[in-house]
């Protein structure tokens, strides 16, 4: 609460290769996130939000201090979720039932959730979260929404904008999707779920 710092990653910036670059992390998390941390600091005072959690933000903010709180956010979920030495390649347990029940199959969970990243437009992120119930479902947000707004609970998210991808993919935004499998801890995700 309070002011916020810009989050320490679980790994090394080389621990994600060739999945993603140390030079795409260098600039990801510390120049793209650091910005968004400094910009959510300087609008803060006298704002009312100087002491609330970064997730009511998300839900109540608009404007500047929406966009940043929501990418600060988003990032966070977004580099804790991932490992250079995954345990597993798919999820297990309650996860991996839910998923069979919600999608039918995990590769064709997989391939809902590429296509649905690959296919959105402009700038953003597609998220796997749980409604209330504990159904899955697969949104796109654009920009710094979250699907926090809309009453889900964020699990597992693949960031669209190109400064994600774009010193590594160039403009191959389904390939970058498809690669990420890779580096998912799905031990964290199973944890949100």
């Amino acid at each position: 609460m309070g002011k916020f710092e810009l989050m320490a990653l679980p790994y090394a910036m080389e621990a994600l290769e060739p999945v993603i670059s140390k030079q795409t992390l260098e600039f990801h998390h510390g120049k793209h996130l650091a910005a968004y941390v400094n910009n959510l600091n300087g609008l803060l005072p006298g704002s009312g939000f100087e002491d609330v959690a970064l997730e009511e933000i998300v839900c109540r903010a608009m404007g500047g201090i929406l966009n940043n709180a929501g990418q600060i956010l988003n990032h966070e979920l977004y580099f804790k979720q991932f490992t250079g030495k995954p345990d597993k390649t798919e999820p297990t347990g309650a996860l991996a039932e839910a998923i069979v029940r919600d999608f039918g199959s995990f590769d064709a969970f997989k391939e809902a959730f590429q296509k649905s990243g690959a296919t959105l437009f402009g700038s953003g992120w597609v998220w796997l979260s749980a409604d209330k119930d504990g159904k899955l479902v697969i949104t796109q947000e654009t920009n710094a929404s979250n699907p926090i707004q809309k009453g889900l609970k964020p699990l597992l998210t693949f960031d669209v904008w190109e400064h994600a991808y774009y010193l590594d993919y160039q403009n191959r935004r389904p390939d970058h999707l498809a690669a990420l499998w890779q580096i998912v801890d799905w031990d964290v995700i199973e944890k949100r779920y």
